[in-house]
C-alpha cells in the first residue's frame, strides 16, 4: 500500500484546487471528443472519469491527466459507422451496435496496453530524440489552439458558421479577462490555481451581467446532445452477447485496436515525459503503460469512450501545483459529481472561459526557445523538429512521433554508416593489419568491405577491433563473407581485440569463427579493475 501511495499528495490544498479546475475543463472536451466518435456525450464523460480515477492511482506520473481525447476518437469513427450499419441491417436490428463494438474493442485495447507494461515496453519512450519532443509540443500547442477555434461557431440551419457582431466582441473580451486573470494573479499570489479563479470570475461576470455567450450547456444541446446530467457508469454485459454480429468484421476490430492502443501509449508516454521535463522528476512508463491498459478494459466494460494522457489538462494540473496523485483524483471524482450532481451548475460555465485557459496552455506548451535555435542546431534536427510539428498539425500525434523517431535513427544510422574507418599498416612477419575504427552494422558494412584488397593482401590478415565492435547480424554476415573471400584465396584472416560481448555474438552465430578469433593478444582496455588486484594477489 506503501508503495500503491506514494507520492498522493505534498500539498493537498493545490491538489484539490488544481483538481477541481482540471475537472472544469475536462467537461467541454469530452463532450466534444464524444460528438467527434459519433457517440453519446456521457460516454465521453464517463470515459473521461474512468481513465482519470484509474490512472490517477495506479499510473507513473503523479499530477498527469488521463480522459477522453481527440486522438483515439478519430480513429474510432470508421469502425462505429461501420458497427452502425451492420447493426441497422441485421434481421433483428442492433440500436448503436457501433458503439457496443467499441466497447469490446478497449477490452481488446486494454489487454495489448497491459502486455506493453509487462514486457517493459513503456521505457522506449526514453529514447525519443529532443528535436521529436520538441517539434511534438510545438504541434500539439498549434493543434489545441486550432480546436479552440471551432468553439467560435455556431450552428445554423445551413451547418456551422462563425460567429460575428457583438457575439464575437462579448467572446474574445471574456476570453482576454480569462488570460489576462491567469497571466497576473501568479504575480499577486499563489495560493489558489489562476485557471480556478479566471473561470468562476469570467462565469460571476456573464450571470450578474445576464451576458448571452455559449456555455457548457449551450455547447451539448447544439451538438446534438440533452446534457451532462446521469447516473453510475452500468456494466456493459450486453457486448458479450453481440460477438456474433462481428463475424466477418473482426479484421476491423483488431486493427481500430492495435491502432487505438499505440495512439493511447504513444501520447501518455509523451505526455508522461513532458511533465517529467516540467516537474523534474520521473515517472514509470510502464507503470502507465498498465494504468492505461487497465483503464481501457473498464471503460469497455462499463460503458465509456475510452482515452489516453491528456497533456493540455496535464499541463494545466502541473502549473496550478497539482504535483501529487490526489490531484488527479479529484479531477476525477469532481467529474462524476458534474454528472451526478452539479450538471446546472457546469452547464452555465462560459465556454470563452475554458476557451481562454487552452489558449494559455497553447502559450505554455509551445517551444518558443525552438525558434530562437532553429538555425543553429544541425539541419538533420532542424528537419525533423519542423515536420514532426507539420505531421502533428496534419495528420495525427501518434504519427508525427513515429516519423520523427524514424527520421532521426536513418540520420543517426547514415552518419554511423560513413564513419567507420580502417587504418592499415604491415608487421615484420608480413601479416597487413587493418584496424578498424567505428561500429559494424548493416550501414556500414558497405564501406567496411571496400576497405581491403582480397587480390593484393598477403597471406595473412589480421583484423584489429580495438576501437570498433560488431553491432548486428548484417555486420556477422560481412565477416563471415570476408573470411570466406580470403579463404578462396588461400589467405587467413585473424580477428584480434574483439570485446568478450562480440566474441560471444560471434561464437552464437557461427561457432566456425573460433578458427580465426585471436585469445592470445592481452589488451588491457578489456580487464576491470578486480582482475588486476586478483592477479597481484
Amino acid at each position: 500500500m506503501k508503495t500503491l501511495f506514494k507520492n498522493f499528495s505534498q500539498n493537498p490544498k493545490n491538489d484539490i484546487l488544481s483538481g477541481l479546475t482540471v475537472a472544469l475543463a475536462l467537461v467541454p472536451e469530452a463532450v466534444a471528443f464524444a460528438f467527434i466518435a459519433g457517440i453519446d456525450p456521457l460516454v465521453g464523460l464517463y470515459g473521461a472519469f474512468i481513465m482519470g480515477i484509474i490512472t490517477a492511482v495506479f499510473g507513473g506520473r503523479p499530477g498527469m491527466i488521463s480522459g477522453a481525447t481527440g486522438a483515439m476518437a478519430v480513429v474510432m469513427i470508421h469502425m462505429i459507422q461501420k458497427g452502425n450499419e451492420v447493426g441497422d441491417s441485421l434481421v433483428a436490428p442492433v440500436e448503436n451496435l457501433g458503439l457496443h463494438w467499441l466497447f469490446i474493442t478497449l477490452l481488446i485495447v486494454g489487454v495489448i496496453q497491459i502486455s506493453a507494461g509487462v514486457f517493459k515496453l513503456g521505457k522506449f519512450v526514453r529514447l525519443i530524440p529532443h528535436s521529436v519532443m520538441m517539434g511534438f509540443v510545438n504541434g500539439l500547442a498549434i493543434v489545441i489552439f486550432l480546436s479552440q477555434l471551432s468553439l467560435f461557431k455556431k450552428s445554423t440551419v445551413d451547418g456551422t458558421s462563425w460567429i460575428n457582431g457583438t457575439e464575437l466582441y462579448t467572446m474574445l473580451a471574456l476570453v482576454g479577462a480569462t488570460m489576462l486573470i491567469m497571466y497576473y494573479l501568479p504575480k499577486l499570489t499563489t495560493k489558489v490555481p489562476a485557471a480556478l479563479v479566471a473561470i468562476v470570475t469570467v462565469a460571476l461576470i456573464t450571470i450578474i451581467g445576464n451576458l448571452e455567450v455559449s456555455t457548457v450547456g449551450s455547447f451539448i444541446l447544439d451538438g446534438g446532445g440533452e446534457g451532462i446530467s446521469g447516473g453510475l457508469p452500468v456494466f456493459q454485459g450486453q457486448i458479450f452477447e453481440l460477438l456474433y454480429t462481428l463475424e466477418g468484421h473482426w479484421n476491423l476490430i483488431l486493427s481500430t485496436a492495435f491502432l487505438l492502443a499505440a495512439v493511447g501509449l504513444i501520447e501518455s508516454l509523451m505526455t508522461l515525459n513532458l511533465v517529467d521535463e516540467v516537474t523534474q522528476t520521473r515517472g514509470s512508463g510502464n507503470r502507465e503503460c498498465l494504468a492505461q491498459g487497465g483503464a481501457n478494459f473498464l471503460n469497455g466494460l462499463f460503458g465509456g469512450m475510452g482515452g489516453c494522457a491528456m497533456i493540455g489538462q496535464s499541463i494545466i494540473n502541473v502549473n496550478s501545483g497539482g504535483r501529487g496523485r490526489l490531484s488527479g483524483i479529484v479531477a476525477a471524482v469532481s467529474l462524476l459529481v458534474f454528472i451526478l450532481f452539479g450538471s446546472g451548475v457546469i452547464e452555465q460555465i462560459p465556454i470563452a472561459a475554458l476557451v481562454g485557459v487552452m489558449f494559455m496552455v497553447v502559450i505554455g506548451t509551445f517551444a518558443w526557445s525552438s525558434l530562437r535555435i532553429l538555425h543553429k542546431i544541425p539541419k538533420s534536427d532542424a528537419f525533423v523538429l519542423i515536420t514532426v510539428s507539420a505531421i502533428t498539425v496534419w495528420q495525427d500525434l501518434a504519427i508525427a512521433v513515429i516519423v520523427g523517431v524514424i527520421i532521426s535513427a536513418l540520420v543517426f544510422a547514415w552518419k554511423n554508416a560513413t564513419m567507420i574507418r580502417a587504418r592499415k599498416r604491415v608487421k615484420k612477419d608480413g601479416t597487413k593489419v587493418y584496424e578498424i575504427w567505428g561500429p559494424l552494422f548493416f550501414g556500414s558494412i558497405q564501406n567496411f568491405n571496400s576497405k581491403f584488397d582480397f587480390k593484393k593482401d598477403p597471406k595473412k590478415i589480421e583484423i584489429d577491433f580495438i576501437e570498433s565492435r560488431v553491432s548486428d547480424h548484417s555486420g556477422i554476415e560481412s565477416l563471415e563473407s570476408l573470411i570466406q573471400k580470403y579463404s578462396n584465396l588461400n589467405k587467413k584472416v585473424i580477428l584480434t581485440h574483439l570485446s568478450p560481448e562480440c566474441k560471444m555474438l560471434l561464437l552464437k552465430a557461427n561457432p566456425a569463427f573460433k578458427n580465426n578469433i585471436e585469445d592470445s593478444v592481452d589488451d588491457p582496455r578489456y580487464y576491470v579493475v578486480t582482475d588486476l588486484i586478483d592477479r597481484e594477489i
